[in-house]
């Protein structure tokens, strides 16, 4: 993941990531989020190792991780 935004980011001035969760609109309640964080991302963010997919992390490294992302994030939207 980090590789694939390093690259992006040689070729753009932000770089956004977004990610839901729920059943969809159709089925029931959606959670989305989108977070800018500053760029270049790998440099500026070394304590978001391994942050990935959140539904394959635990409620607990979930809770740790929410602080740090909005500490570190230029931007961040919850919807």
């Amino acid at each position: 993941m980090f590789a694939f935004d390093s690259t992006m980011q040689k070729n753009h001035a932000f770089v956004v990531g977004v990610d839901e969760a729920g059943r969809g609109p159709l089925a029931g309640p959606v959670v989305a989020a989108a977070v800018i964080f500053p760029t270049p991302f790998q440099e500026s963010c070394q304590e978001l190792q391994g942050l990935g997919d959140s539904k394959k992390l635990s409620e607990s490294k979930r809770d740790y991780l929410y602080p740090q992302i909005t500490r570190i994030a230029l931007a961040y939207c919850i919807g």
